[in-house]
């Protein structure tokens, strides 16, 4: 089988489906989307595999949590000997640098998670002892990805290093902090990992710099800033954590984010306020438009149908009232629900 294999929120397989299908559909590849609901994975077949592959970046995927080329489907393997079918499987032109089992991260996938670190554990030395995996971990090179769909039914796919997520099943290993006010702390930490590289972490991240959190009741969001170093002003009319504030890097304004604007231009914005999706993204807009900040992360909280549409609309309607020219990378994150969360930033 030629085509995708793409992870995503249990639930959201009918958003991934019509973005991969409307994405191939304007890069001129013709294929169809295969999926079950709450399933958390989707396979778009393509004859034409690797060519849209390259022609659908990971990163410009919203509701992809991974995505990888898939090349081989195995149902009824025999639970006596699953690794010799998949070593027979295997591209005989490929020589793998790691290898990650996995399972979709769904009710029904759950329970696969130790028939995939047990039978890892057996196949890891039997494709190295093959020479189909290098001795020692390589992450310069194509990671293979076995997905276990059930005891007798797995997917194998390619990772490249380049254009898919690090981590197994696309999802950031984070651990929610003593100290953090809230959960939502955990999803700027995650955007802040997918949505920006490593220089532009260290580059956008410095001390010193100045940022506003709209929508910042409790804190958790403004607490994840402080800890990289910058100056915050907490704009709700709500209270913030007494910890929050405790580090003297923080200003709480207590206005309504929506009305509020800086005396002076800022460094960030970050927002996630609990509003129409539409309305955020042309306030959004408005702050880039205005020149108020120069990067910013946002939350789109999405409706309950048409959410691919949905998600479509406010990001044009961002990009067209910003009136700039921008960056702007979008994802479903792990820490996210009925939710997107975008960053953006000046084009180079």
């Amino acid at each position: 089988m030629d085509g995708l294999l793409c992870y995503c929120r249990a639930g959201f397989e009918p958003e991934l489906a019509a973005e991969l299908t409307e994405r191939a559909a304007q890069a001129g590849f013709a294929g169809y989307a295969r999926t079950e609901r709450n399933s958390g994975y989707v396979v778009f077949v393509c004859e034409e595999a690797d060519d849209m592959a390259s022609a659908l970046p990971w990163s410009t995927l919203v509701f992809a949590r991974q995505k990888l080329r898939l090349f081989a489907d195995l149902a009824g393997l025999d639970p006596r000997d699953r690794i010799s079918p998949i070593q027979a499987a295997l591209p005989e032109d490929i020589r793998f640098g790691e290898l990650l089992m996995e399972h979709p991260d769904s009710d029904a996938g759950k329970p696969m998670s130790g028939l995939a670190r047990s039978l890892g554990n057996a196949l890891r030395p039997a494709l190295r002892k093959a020479g189909t995996l290098t001795k020692e971990d390589n992450p310069r090179l194509l990671r293979l990805h076995a997905c276990m769909l059930d005891g007798d039914h797995a997917l194998l796919a390619s990772g490249d290093p380049e254009d898919s997520a690090p981590w197994p099943l696309g999802i950031p290993r984070l651990r929610m902090h003593a100290d953090a006010p809230s959960r939502s702390a955990l999803k700027l930490e995650e955007a802040l990992l997918v949505l920006l590289d490593e220089d532009e972490r260290k580059r956008l991240l410095r001390d010193g710099m100045r940022a506003a959190d709209l929508g910042a009741a409790p804190g958790g969001w403004t607490w994840v800033l402080t800890r990289q170093g910058l100056r915050v002003q907490a704009i709700d009319n709500g209270p913030l954590r007494q910890n929050v504030l405790d580090n003297g890097l923080v200003e709480h304004l207590r206005a309504d984010g929506f009305n509020w604007q800086p005396q002076q231009p800022l460094d960030w914005m970050v927002c996630d306020m609990v509003e129409q999706p539409r309305r955020v993204a042309e306030r959004m807009a408005t702050w880039f438009r205005e020149g108020w900040c120069r990067h910013a992360i946002f939350n789109l909280k999405l409706p309950m149908k048409k959410r691919w549409q949905e998600t479509q609309l406010c990001l044009q309607l961002f990009a067209a009232q910003a009136e700039k020219p921008l960056t702007i990378r979008a994802k479903q994150l792990y820490h996210d629900r009925e939710e997107i969360t975008v960053f953006a930033t000046p084009a180079k």
